[in-house]
């Protein structure tokens, strides 16, 4: 029993870990605000659904955060007595908490543009806080307990999600959502924004890092390059959300062109970029300093592998968020009630994902990464076999709590051994950018893929999308098998 406590449970103690978790508990409460349950706020204000699955884009935000990592991981925040990491901290969470009570003030039913505002600005701040806390996780202990300190983090994550996505929808149902009305929304989300003050305690009474990042740019460089990357990103959206809808009848060509959309908005940047330096009003080449450091110190650690890597991270979630997406609208359209949703996709599912990870923290520590990483991937995938299944059964709620808890403790194994495993990879001189720019290509595959999902099952229904989004997932597993040899060759 001693055996057991000391294995399996001491690890998990420490006033040093429940901070870390309250940290997680901080960066998971925007997500749900923003997808699932924003998902089911935009359902019963008469949102089509091929509209509802576009606002998964904003997700975007998490993709992109790379561009903006550099600024976090060296521009000083004029706070400088709290700490850097600290009071960057302070002003992301204070940034997501009013943009939560902005959003809470839309109505989607008269104005989707108002709303969809309100979504990226709290994406926004949640991706920034995100790269903050990794960086602050990654650099507050060694590599041996990041595994512990995944699994806790992601544990208040979980929590969080408990909070935003169950208890978020069991407000709604208590207030009578089955009749829209737009102020049940807004107390709901007022009432989500106060418990970022989780968070704000959690940061006051955390210590800031000892690890000290070198200044590669003087303050006059700073502001220039601060000024440059907010512009740049103001330019990216503007053109972006601007671009005519061209809607072809076929798939294919909508595909296609959402792809030259983005591409032509990064084109607008980059030209915009040679024009500014062309009239000497930005100096870039210090300023650029920052993004090819990171990856050039990346690419020097290992060479060869370096692309097949980032392959890797960019594929490895694609089969749950891919499904996950039109999870609550499957269950709505199913039959299942907000209520039946909240209490066993958000509530159970959640605790079930909390399970998952602390199974993949202890398989990390004792079976290592690339195991977990490999079967953390294969169960994650298959599960979504299981959704196929629920979608050609009749209605019944013992089958879809087993699966969905099925699911959830597989998304949660995954989860925690890729976070360790993403955490390996990064170097302690460049944490922030290191870390943001792996979980932005985490996310910006599938998050693009996913943007289609709702127009997908309409033309294939919910079963073939099921299997789909699982076969999506077979590549990762021939990907980590041979980075493992590779590995193991080179060692």
């Amino acid at each position: 029993m001693i055996y057991i406590i000391n294995i399996y449970i001491r690890p998990f103690l420490g006033f040093d870990i429940l901070r870390m978790g309250m940290l997680g508990f901080s960066a998971g409460l925007p997500l749900l605000l923003i997808f699932s349950t924003m998902s089911v706020w935009l359902f019963h204000a008469g949102v089509e659904r091929s509209t509802i699955t576009l606002f998964s884009w904003a997700g975007f935000a998490y993709s992109f955060k790379f561009l903006w990592s550099p600024i976090m991981d060296r521009y000083q925040f004029p706070l400088k007595k709290i700490g850097k990491r600290k009071s960057w901290l302070y002003f992301t969470q204070i940034f997501i908490l009013l943009s939560i009570i902005f959003t809470s003030f839309t109505d989607p039913s008269k104005n989707l543009y108002w709303t969809a505002i309100g979504v990226v600005l709290i994406a926004f701040g949640s991706a920034s806080q995100d790269i903050i806390i990794d960086a602050f996780r990654i650099e507050s202990a060694p590599e041996k307990t990041q595994g512990i300190l995944s699994s806790v983090y992601l544990a208040g994550y979980r929590i969080a999600m408990v909070v935003s996505g169950a208890g978020s929808l069991w407000l709604a149902s208590f207030m009578g959502v089955k009749t829209y009305d737009v102020n049940t929304w807004k107390y709901v989300y007022q009432i989500m924004s106060l418990f970022m003050l989780v968070g704000i305690c959690a940061t006051y009474f955390s210590s800031e890092p000892k690890i000290k990042l070198k200044t590669v740019i003087n303050q006059d460089q700073q502001k220039n390059f601060l000024f440059f990357i907010l512009l740049s990103i103001f330019i990216f959206f503007i053109v972006l959300l601007n671009l005519p809808d061209l809607n072809y009848t076929n798939k294919v060509f909508n595909f296609l062109y959402s792809i030259f959309k983005i591409l032509f908005s990064f084109g607008t940047v980059y030209l915009l970029n040679l024009i500014l330096k062309k009239i000497n009003l930005v100096t870039t080449s210090k300023g650029f300093q920052p993004y090819l450091d990171p990856f050039l110190d990346f690419i020097k650690r290992y060479k060869k592998t370096a692309f097949i890597i980032l392959i890797l991270i960019s594929l490895y979630r694609i089969a749950d968020i891919v499904m996950g997406v039109v999870a609550n609208i499957f269950y709505l359209e199913k039959g299942y009630d907000v209520s039946e949703i909240a209490t066993f996709s958000k509530f159970f599912g959640l605790f079930a994902t909390i399970l998952g990870g602390f199974l993949g923290g202890i398989s990390c520590l004792r079976w290592g990464t690339s195991k977990s990483l490999f079967w953390g991937a294969a169960l994650a995938a298959l599960t979504n076999v299981l959704f196929a299944y629920v979608a050609i059964s009749n209605k019944n709620l013992y089958l879809l709590a087993s699966v969905i808890i099925t699911d959830n403790i597989a998304g949660g194994f995954a989860g925690a051994a890729f976070v360790v495993y993403l955490s390996s990879l990064t170097s302690l001189k460049f944490t922030a950018t290191q870390y943001a720019l792996f979980s932005s290509l985490m996310l910006f595959i599938p998050k693009f893929i996913s943007g289609y999902s709702g127009s997908l099952v309409t033309e294939i229904g919910y079963p073939a999308f099921f299997i789909f989004s699982a076969i999506l997932g077979i590549p990762v597993l021939f990907l980590i098998k041979y980075l493992e040899k590779t590995m193991i060759r080179n060692s």
